[in-house]
């Protein structure tokens, strides 16, 4: 026993030094690519055995990520009590006159890109706009419609490091280095936070960010993050050149201007000239997108909401459909889970880990385990799974009485808002979902009797990256991300979701000119759509610009599901069919049929007419989370822009290690491909 217990603490060292150099590489730069023309890796992304990287044991990566380190799930030191630290609320991103000086340096925002070069900054061109995969590409990504629709409203980002942000009030644990976005003035008091600042938006006002790349430089990136940045506004609808997608990136230095009509989609096709009303987006969020480090540059704290408002959903609830007023009762959450090192008390990501990263650090708005004071009355919660792995399943949970069934209302998926609410129980989030709740304290309060708390908890289990399992925690056993403390009435004027108000309608099915099939598999260590990984220089098929497709996407295993995020436009599912092993024979995985278990609705129903689709998803939504062995088809319109665009999976880290493809929209394009 004695010499078992040596070479387990021996084992332990080198697994730690195998850490330890890993991030070395990171922190120096190197991409996988690199390490493939190193000898390190082979070209399916598997790290070669060596000793010090993988171990003196010969580990493979998978072996590896079962072993314990000190950045591993069950290590990260706990604050002494939770439930301490108030949920802070961000702040609103602030207009900007055109005269601000961060919008006149180098050149106010104009059609087309400011390539000129700067020679404060060795005449790499002032504004990133026009680089392609870090290369410029001269004449491209001028602004499409800027002329039509010009920009009323600016704004400016600084993307910054703060090496002074509190997860905690714990003083055991130390301030974190994060990554983030600040309220875009240039003195070095105004801090980059996580989440970010919030951006509010109307429809028919469009309006353009310029976000500076400000960050410290790859040596000084604590371990992990790539200071190149690409903003996604997730879910908008946008053109590539201001869609943030993950090969349009930009160096320290150097600004990206980002241009957005403000219009619904078809603005510029099937209802002219505004878009379709049915098409309105209310909750997005906008992240980085840097291919091949999405998840390390996410999880550093490069997060943050974007609400749009209109004529009917106004943030005002005596106006239009009525919801709880912005921003009193109307409150953004973002989920996000970190490891942190034992030995230092900070955020850690080993980004060699492939299937995925799970914390054991609960964060609600970047801080652990808050509480959040509400009133008496109804509040519309905006709920985010920020990533960059794990999946939830939410409750209202009575931590006196875990059994307590406490239903409350779903009113928007993935930024839009249903045709009318539906009372749940629970709803389940992959990363990137969003679901729109309205909570009535007042009823919750009668339910409980005379305390006065209530937690938002997760009670889906989950052990590794991979994805959820079937089982749910008991109440009062899952993770609690935020406590309510209910205090007194006040006066509500909002719509109360039990007189089903209408919504917006959804927008109708066409017959699709093809249907595109995708299947999303691993291959040797990293994951493929197709058989094939991510290429930033291929567009693997082209669909004609106006015309509509339906998408059947597959998860052929029992042991991996998928969050899918579709860029440019949304979809509605058709149809979820769970295939009984038929592709888990051919994938080779062992078919279980245990593990054929689908959300059932959270309370809310299966649709009659959509084969497997829970009644909270028969909406628009930019994301379809593809759970074990099922076959899920999509419907899509293609409108108004020109240009490529990717799909890929939201677990971020799979997403870095090549889960994703580019398509095109173009006009008279006929592409058959049904298998790209």
């Amino acid at each position: 026993m004695a010499h078992f217990s040596k070479r387990n603490r021996r084992r332990e060292r080198e697994v730690q030094q195998a850490l330890d150099n890993r991030l070395e590489l990171v922190k120096e730069g190197f991409t996988r690519r690199d390490l493939i023309k190193m000898g390190l890796m082979t070209g399916a992304g598997v790290l070669i055995p060596k000793v010090g990287l993988t171990h003196a044991y010969g580990q493979t990566l998978d072996s590896y990520s079962r072993d314990r380190s000190n950045c591993d799930l069950g290590n990260s030191p706990q604050p002494a009590q939770v439930f301490v630290d108030p949920m802070p609320i961000p702040p609103q991103l602030p207009a900007r006159l055109l005269t601000d000086p961060g919008l006149t340096f180098g050149a106010p925002p104009q059609l087309c890109p400011n390539n000129a070069p700067n020679p404060n900054n060795g005449n790499l061109p002032f504004e990133g706009r026009g680089q392609f995969n870090g290369t410029l590409r001269p004449g491209t990504d001028c602004f499409q419609f800027f002329n039509q629709y010009p920009p009323q409203k600016y704004y400016v980002q600084r993307i910054r490091a703060n090496a002074n942000f509190r997860i905690t009030s714990d003083t055991n644990i130390p301030a974190q280095t994060i990554w983030g976005f600040n309220l875009g003035g240039s003195a070095s008091s105004d801090v980059a936070t996580f989440p970010g600042p919030t951006i509010v938006s109307h429809y028919q006002e469009p309006w353009l960010i310029r976000r500076f790349n400000e960050l410290p430089t790859q040596s000084q990136n604590g371990g992990f993050g790539v200071p190149e940045m690409s903003t996604h506004l997730h879910n908008f609808h946008t053109a590539p050149e201001s869609d943030g997608g993950p090969c349009r990136w930009f160096f320290r230095g150097q600004y990206f201007d980002y241009y957005f009509t403000g219009q619904q989609a078809g603005f510029a096709s099937t209802h002219q000239p505004n878009g379709d009303i049915n098409e309105s987006l209310s909750t997005l969020w906008y992240h980085d997108h840097r291919i091949d480090h999405t998840a390390e540059n996410t999880y550093k704290g490069l997060e943050g909401f974007h609400l749009i408002f209109n004529q009917f959903d106004t943030g005002n609830e005596t106006t239009g459909f009525r919801l709880p007023s912005y921003p009193q009762f109307d409150i953004p959450i973002i989920l996000t889970d970190k490891l942190l090192d034992p030995s230092t008390g900070k955020i850690c990501f080993d980004t060699f880990n492939f299937k995925g990263l799970l914390g054991d650090v609960q964060l609600a708005n970047g801080i652990v385990q808050p509480f959040f004071n509400v009133n008496k009355r109804r509040y519309r919660f905006r709920v985010l799974n920020g990533g960059p792995s794990r999946f939830y399943e939410l409750f209202l949970t009575d931590p006196l009485s875990p059994g307590t069934v406490i239903p409350f209302w779903v009113v928007g998926n993935d930024g839009n808002l249903l045709p009318t609410p539906i009372q749940v129980t629970s709803f389940r989030l992959s990363v990137a979902e969003r679901y729109d709740i309205i909570i009535d304290f007042n009823q919750v309060k009668s339910l409980i009797g005379s305390h006065t708390k209530v937690r938002l908890e997760n009670r889906l289990v989950q052990t590794d990256g991979q994805g959820p399992t079937c089982d749910l925690f008991a109440g009062g056993q899952g993770t609690s991300c935020v406590e309510f403390r209910i205090g007194s009435a006040v006066a509500d004027s909002s719509v109360d979701p039990a007189t089903h108000p209408t919504f917006y309608q959804l927008p109708s099915v066409i017959a699709p000119r093809i249907t595109r099939n995708f299947v999303f598999d691993r291959d040797n260590g990293q994951w493929v759509i197709n058989d094939r990984f991510a290429d930033c220089n291929e567009l693997r098929f082209t669909v004609t610009q106006n015309s509509a497709e339906n998408w059947v996407l597959t998860n052929p295993r029992n042991d991996w599901q998928h969050p899918i995020h579709v860029h440019l436009e949304e979809h509605q599912i058709l149809s979820r069919v769970i295939d009984g092993g038929r592709h888990s024979s051919r994938s080779g995985s062992y078919y279980d049929p245990s593990r054929d278990c689908t959300f059932g609705g959270g309370g809310g129903g299966i649709s009659t007419t959509r084969p497997g689709v829970p009644n909270v998803e028969v909406s628009r939504k930019d994301v379809t989370r593809l759970q074990f062995d099922e076959d899920a088809t999509l419907f899509f319109r293609f409108r108004d822009f020109q240009g490529d665009w990717p799909m890929h999976c939201h677990n971020t880290v799979h997403e870095d290690h090549a889960m994703m493809l580019l398509f095109q929209v173009q006009p008279g394009v006929t592409d058959n491909n049904q298998n790209p």
